[in-house]
């Protein structure tokens, strides 16, 4: 069997357990589908199909050469000797700033880091909410001869009780109305964002940029509208938008696995190359050899090499004292391009070429002087 045979069927067996786990939990978290709500079925397997995608794809990429590498080196790293406790001590720190604020995207654009931050938020507190909800793991039941307050079961059983006019009943009732709020205002910002930005307009892709932010508003928006239906309009069309919020919710379910919210999935292993590139820093510099100066940290040069060659690209150079193109920092990679393309220009207008040494020798060509004046004849 090739190595990618084994990759694939590799992944499905982690999928297929991931997606056996989760309905186990559910049939357990429910007590046996007492307390599963059977309209919400669609949600179910579209939440089931959307695991074993995410769970197959998510292990697909962390077999690719390049990630499996980092990976294994991110867990090595934390856990080295003499780390472990400052290791431990920063992750708290990162996790509240690179998860919890979004601070790497702050710093880049304050109001792409609004839409993130907003869009997150939302959707984080509406899958706390509907998913143990669908799942039946989450119902609520007035205790006997009380109709004035709720006792909130977790898994079958009591966790605690509040007023149903309450403030708890306010905020756990209408959570979804909230996140909604926060979602819609973060594609908005991000919306505006696409379509004034002329950096943002360059690249974007209608199924990768555009499509993520229209079923988050449709999912959103229906879900305010079935709010609204109820509280205020007696339930109009209370079926009929039933049936349009669920086909977005479901769609964007089935959607999630291959569209650009995986990132939000391959985001936390971003935590694992934050202490590595800690270790590197920490650790023993590489020398390039053309220059003799300090340019990325060995690891990280070595651990480069390892990948390209699993990966088939050769930047061998025989005979050269670096050995390998990686072991050249990248300001005598630009000069040593440069020299090259002066060569080719002088050999194109019938110039006998100059003979340059080679990049083990760049000081000497460092002052643009006797190019400008090559240049000016």
């Amino acid at each position: 069997m090739t190595l990618m045979g084994r990759e694939v069927l590799r992944s499905i067996a982690r999928a297929v357990v991931a997606t056996l786990l989760l309905a186990g939990l559910i049939a357990i978290g429910s007590r046996n589908l007492a307390h599963f709500d059977a309209a919400l079925v669609g949600y179910t397997f579209a939440t089931l199909f959307a695991v074993f995608a995410i769970v197959y794809r998510y292990s697909m990429w962390l077999q690719r050469p390049p990630t499996a590498l980092f990976w294994r080196r991110g867990w090595q790293v934390f856990f080295s000797r003499g780390r472990i406790l400052r290791n431990l001590g920063n992750w708290p720190r990162r996790l509240v700033g690179a998860f919890a604020l979004n601070n790497f995207i702050f710093r880049r654009s304050r109001p792409r880091w609004a839409a993130h931050w907003l869009i997150m938020w939302g959707c984080l507190a509406a899958v706390a909410i509907t998913f143990p909800l669908v799942f039946g793991w989450i119902h609520f039941e007035t205790p006997p001869g009380d109709f004035e307050r709720y006792t909130v079961f977790v898994f079958g059983f009591p966790a605690f009780g509040f007023r149903i006019g309450g403030l708890v009943a306010m905020v756990l009732f209408h959570g979804l109305v909230w996140s909604s709020f926060l979602v819609i205002a973060g594609v908005m910002i991000a919306m505006r964002r696409r379509m004034r930005d002329r950096g943002a307009e360059a690249v974007q892709q209608f199924g990768e940029d555009f499509l993520p932010l229209i079923l988050l508003f449709a999912v959103s928006i229906t879900g305010l509208m079935l709010t609204a239906s109820y509280t205020w309009m007696r339930g109009y069309a209370y079926d009929f938008l039933a049936i349009i919020h669920a086909g977005c919710v479901i769609f964007t379910l089935l959607w999630l696995p291959f569209g650009k919210f995986f990132h939000i999935f391959q985001r936390p292993a971003q935590l694992g190359v934050a202490f590595y590139k800690d270790a590197g820093v920490a650790g023993e510099q590489a020398m390039c050899a053309s220059c003799s100066r300090p340019f990325a940290s060995k690891m990280h040069v070595e651990d480069l090499i390892r990948v390209e060659r699993e990966l088939g690209y050769s930047y061998q150079m025989p005979g050269h004292p670096a050995e390998h193109y990686q072991r050249i920092c990248p300001r005598c990679r630009r000069v040593g391009m440069a020299l090259a393309q002066g060569r080719l220009w002088q050999v194109g207008r019938g110039r006998e070429a100059t003979e340059r040494p080679g990049l083990v020798d760049v000081a000497a060509f460092m002052d643009p002087a006797p190019a400008a004046t090559e240049a000016t004849r």
